[in-house]
């Protein structure tokens, strides 16, 4: 993009920017003449994609700022206005709120909220941080028509997001979020007022604690064995960590009300957006519960957890015999979430006509082999929860399977049916059941996973993600992607490419002969699957949040007379020459 370009956007965005720290930040770099930075904040426009609104907080178009919350908020609104033309007309459009700990989260809920409130729908505003789970469940009990959760889940300090939710309670998706976009791009006029107008005249209602009970209540309703935990609470000691996000209130009450004991990591408990002991506040990674492990291993407890910033992502970790903790994986837990849920319902006779379960195409293959055993559909979607969510819906629309649940690789399940997204304070609750139930049958959880190894096989995964950061960054992944596209990949570790599935071009062929495709019905996403002989898939998959390309490595081999150590060793070794060619390839990319 050449100077006048960048310097007209620049200018323009401070002519629109009312706030004056963001507005600050680009006067200075344009008196500065960095035309390096400015190009990075403007070389393009935050559009929603997997996640919604997220990026890196600061003045211009590519950041998060109060002006591109107003952009987006006027063009929901717009959209909205549009969609339900006889609501609007009635005066009776309404939108939940909620915001997680991270800065700016409380100013640009309630920027949202005027607009909203401004534009004749009225706005239920919660009063503080709420998670992102209790948004979703919060649009279906209000029976709003949107909803919005100012967060940037897992993503380091300097992110904030926008997800904008539908109806259902679900993230939008097509048509609502091209639809959304277009009336973004086209906003002329941004209609606003000041939250005591709004309070005051009543399209502006706060909320609170008569939306947390009854979300208590959803997420206790969901366990099998509340006996088990009444009896034998006692037994159980748990160590947590909300890695200074909203989810201590919610986890610490349900876990709490339950009778179970919890520990919560006293230096990561407030609310805090600067993440001041982390890095990156992701359950996925080992850093972000180094204190709660250690906490853990000092208090002897018998399971660490932990959830990200908004609640809705949920991590695990469990002493082994020589009582060091060990990290689960999202797979992993997902696979053992799945096994007590399918035996228990199994077991109580509430297994639903047709059951079936949503996994994303990258999460593990393991949840398919469970699923068959117990006559249960598996469904696969793209990666995001909100796709996941869109397949119980449709399931609700039709009847032909009953959702029972729903998980990602990236630490998210949905238990329940009264939320349509991801939720970490559920996932706790069932999770400190299942550990009682296993513990009851003289098994730790650790003991319970080895069991599922050597009935379904060995399965290891790996994510390798890369930094491409600005324009010229953009044009590498896409470079990659293309590359990978027209010249494939033949082996990967010494294993034969079987099968290529490109989800862009909804197509799936041998590479023996790829003139023999085969039509994919998956919504198009810029996404590549390499299936390997032996059962091995990996997927290469550009972010749509972040600035970087990921490949997941979902590994698979069988283990023989019960030997797990045997199958692990050749899965990390499988593993580790994969990866070493993936980041040769993306190190010749660079």
């Amino acid at each position: 993009m050449d100077r006048t370009e960048i310097l007209k956007r620049a200018e323009a965005y401070i002519a629109e920017e009312k706030d004056a720290r963001f507005r600050s930040e680009v006067e200075k770099l344009v008196a500065a003449d960095d035309m390096k930075e400015l190009e990075d904040r403007f070389f393009q426009t935050l559009e929603f994609d997997t996640g919604g609104l997220r990026g890196i907080m600061g003045g211009g178009s590519n950041r998060m700022n109060t002006l591109e919350i107003n952009l987006a908020t006027q063009g929901l609104a717009n959209y909205l206005i549009k969609a339900f033309p006889d609501k609007a007309k009635a005066g009776t459009l309404s939108a939940v709120i909620a915001y997680d700990s991270r800065m700016n989260s409380d100013v640009f809920a309630q920027a949202t909220a005027c607009i909203f409130a401004a534009n004749g729908i009225k706005a239920y505003l919660f009063t503080k941080l709420r998670p992102t789970p209790e948004l979703s469940y919060a649009i279906r009990e209000l029976h709003a028509d949107t909803g919005v959760v100012v967060t940037a889940s897992h993503n380091p300090r300097m992110y904030n997001g926008y997800k904008a939710y539908w109806n259902d309670g679900a993230q939008v998706i097509e048509p609502h979020d091209v639809g959304i976009i277009k009336e973004v791009n086209a906003v002329t006029q941004i209609k606003s007022i000041t939250l005591d107008e709004g309070v005051k005249a009543g399209s502006i209602v706060l909320i609170d604690k008569e939306i947390d009970e009854k979300f208590w209540a959803m997420c206790k309703a969901q366990l099998f064995r509340p006996d088990l935990i009444r009896d034998h609470a006692k037994d159980v000691k748990i160590v947590y960590t909300p890695l200074h996000g909203t989810g201590a209130m919610h986890v610490e009450k349900v876990l709490g009300d339950l009778g179970l004991k919890v520990i919560t990591v006293p230096e990561q408990r407030e609310p805090d957006g600067a993440f001041p002991t982390v890095e990156k506040p992701n359950p996925e990674e080992a850093p972000a519960l180094k204190l709660a492990v250690e906490l853990g291993e000092k208090e002897k407890a018998d399971c660490v957890m932990a959830t990200d910033p908004d609640a809705d992502r949920f991590g695990t970790a469990f002493p082994g015999k020589d009582g060091k903790f060990v990290l689960v994986t999202g797979n992993q837990m997902g696979a053992l979430l799945l096994d007590y849920i399918l035996l228990s319902r199994k077991e109580f006779g509430t297994m639903p006509a047709n059951p079936a379960v949503v996994r994303s195409i990258v999460t593990t293959a393991m949840v398919d082999k469970i699923c068959a055993d117990y006559n249960v559909r598996l469904i696969e979607c793209l990666t995001g929860f909100k796709w996941i969510a869109a397949a119980e819906a449709d399931m609700e629309k039709t009847g032909k399977n009953t959702y029972v649940f729903g998980l990602e690789e990236s630490y998210g399940y949905k238990v329940e049916k009264e939320v349509f997204d991801k939720d970490g304070v559920s996932a706790a609750a069932l999770c400190a059941e299942m550990t009682l139930y296993w513990r009851a049958q003289g098994k730790s959880i650790l003991e319970r996973l080895e069991e599922l190894f050597k009935q379904y096989g060995f399965y290891e995964d790996r994510a390798i993600a890369k930094n491409f950061p600005g324009a010229s960054g953009q044009a590498v992944m896409s470079g990659i992607m293309t590359n990978l596209r027209e010249n494939g990949l033949k082996t990967l570790g010494g294993k034969k490419v079987v099968c290529i599935r490109d989800v862009k071009q909804s197509i799936v062929f041998d590479p023996a002969a790829p003139d023999q495709k085969k039509t994919l019905d998956l919504p198009k996403s810029n996404v590549l699957q390499f299936f390997l002989e032996g059962g091995t898939v990996v997927s290469a998959r550009p972010s749509g949040t972040e600035p970087k390309i990921k490949f997941y490595i979902n590994c698979t081999v069988p283990v023989s007379g019960g030997n797990v150590d045997s199958a692990r060793k050749e899965a990390d070794a499988l593993c580790a020459s994969i990866s070493k060619e993936i980041n040769a390839l993306l190190d010749a990319a660079h």
